[in-house]
């Protein structure tokens, strides 16, 4: 990494930073807001959907809020402990995963996380577009494209502009939603409990591993969003913003989903929104669902932005680049026409297969998180090489070799416990009656294999890189400020 020029400055705030360090003159973010922006990140009918995994497997409403409840915090730990990360290094979060995985070794993780960010995209564009033609006639195609276009110029003027609109959206939604919840407590939302439901174990692992899914998916790009926050900002503030803001919607928005499942008679979560906003005041449902929508086009550019982020480091471990704003807004265009043309083709089958090819990006970021967290928290403790990140001859070299192995180990070690529906169920975990603890056996699994394969591994062997990194940082700090100086 060099200190490259700053850029000028931009048509109304595009962000000119990428995958690079971020200065500490830069840092300008604000703890408070990682709150706001993480709750509207899962604010919207992606996460209702949710809520209606349970009760289509005949879990009643009862036991889905548990399955649900348990597998979002289990999901938003691992969420919120990276995101400390960004702050802490100003990097992107899969930059900094080249400390495990080595500067080209990383490529290894990525391609989960850009398929998860493309995935998610995808399903996204289909439930919208679908959602806009049945609720208001909006012609599909039209529809995905607008949608795609909106999330695409978010993503392009960047960092700044999408915590902008998370904020506008999050007081927009808030009293929205609250005026839901308070009529379905007191039971001015309409629609009839399902007397059938009940429990089975199957369905409550299913509906809680679909729960952990929502969160762990952002792991690997939650630091994308802190690394603006000042270096000596509070771990546990970052990590409690975070955790709060993701866990609190999340449950909110899958038991609001439970409640729809369960009472109202329909399968789409944004049906369903429409019809209880309507039971309680006339017009309020389509407002209800308006908001959402914007909510998930937002998250969309969120995706993008993180998409963009994921290809470039892809594309310089392979060899090395210095991106600029013409290849970022190639590559965020570039996942739009890939959304576009998976979702306008296969429609409705889109969401089937992606939804199962989405819970296999779920057993490639496991054992990831695993690593990187143990790796973070337990071995190097945050203290890092930061120039050495971005070259194949530094400490941490071009392969990791122990954070790969575990990373693979753990992953083989999960494939007999798989259950991805309409495609595969895994041998231990057809006798278990088709429960899925995949996900749980590759994060113990990767974990204690990167212990033990680290029990030799000394912290202060990298003192020396770590002093150098910090005095190349400081030393472009300072030629900047003589450049600034010159008359």
């Amino acid at each position: 990494m060099t200190d490259r020029p700053e850029a000028p400055a931009s048509l109304l705030g595009m962000e000119t930073r990428s995958i690079d360090f971020i200065p500490e003159r830069e840092r300008h973010g604000r703890v408070w807001d990682q709150g706001p922006f993480w709750f509207l990140s899962n604010f919207q009918f992606y996460a209702i959907a949710i809520g209606f995994v349970g009760p289509s497997l005949g879990l009643s409403l009862g036991w889905t809020v548990l399955a649900g409840l348990i597998g979002v915090l289990i999901g938003t730990v691992f969420q919120a402990f990276h995101a400390s990360q960004g702050a802490e290094m100003g990097l992107p979060q899969m930059i900094q995963s080249r400390a495990q995985f080595g500067y080209r070794g990383v490529v290894v993780p990525l391609v989960g996380d850009m398929v998860s960010l493309v995935g998610y995209n995808v399903v996204a564009t289909v439930l919208i577009a679908e959602g806009m033609h049945g609720l208001w006639g909006v012609n599909a195609v039209a529809g995905a494209v607008a949608i795609n276009i909106v999330a695409s110029a978010l993503a392009i003027w960047g960092h700044d502009w999408l915590h902008r609109a998370f904020r506008v959206l999050f007081w927009i939604s808030l009293p929205l939603f609250s005026v839901l919840s308070v009529a379905i407590l007191m039971d001015k939302a309409g629609g009839h409990a399902q007397a059938h439901l009940g429990f089975n174990g199957p369905a409550f692992l299913t509906q809680l591993a679909s729960a952990v899914s929502l969160n762990v998916t952002a792991a690997p790009y939650v630091s994308d969003y802190t690394r603006y926050l000042p270096s000596r900002t509070s771990r546990g503030a970052i990590i409690f913003n975070v955790f709060a803001g993701s866990s609190l919607s999340a449950v909110w928005l899958i038991v609001l989903g439970a409640w729809l499942a369960t009472h109202m008679g329909v399968a789409d979560g944004l049906v369903a929104i429409r019809l209880a906003g309507d039971g309680v005041a006339g017009g309020l449902g389509s407002v209800l669902a308006g908001a959402s929508i914007s909510a998930l086009v937002a998250t969309m550019g969120l995706s993008a932005y993180s998409a963009m982020l994921t290809g470039f480091t892809t594309i310089d471990s392979l060899h090395h680049i210095q991106p600029g704003r013409r290849a970022r807004i190639v590559i965020i265009l570039g996942v739009a026409a890939i959304s576009l043309g998976i979702a306008i083709p296969f429609g409705g089958n889109a969401v089937t297969w992606l939804n199962s090819m989405l819970v296999v990006v779920l057993y490639f970021l496991i054992p990831w998180t695993a690593v990187n967290l143990v790796d973070y928290f337990l071995l190097r403790r945050g203290r890092y090489a930061v120039m050495d990140l971005f070259t194949p001859r530094g400490v941490y070299g071009a392969w990791g070799a122990r954070g790969l192995f575990a990373y693979l180990f753990g992953f083989a070690a999960s494939l007999p416990f798989f259950v991805v529906p309409n495609v595969f169920t895994g041998p231990i975990a057809a006798r278990l009656g088709g429960v899925d603890l995949g996900w749980l056996v590759g994060l113990v699994v990767s974990a204690g294999v990167y212990l033990l394969v680290s029990l030799k591994f000394r912290p202060g062997d990298e003192d020396a890189a770590i002093a150098a990194s910090r005095a190349a940082i400081a030393g472009m700090e300072q030629s900047r400020q003589v450049r600034q100086s010159s008359p």
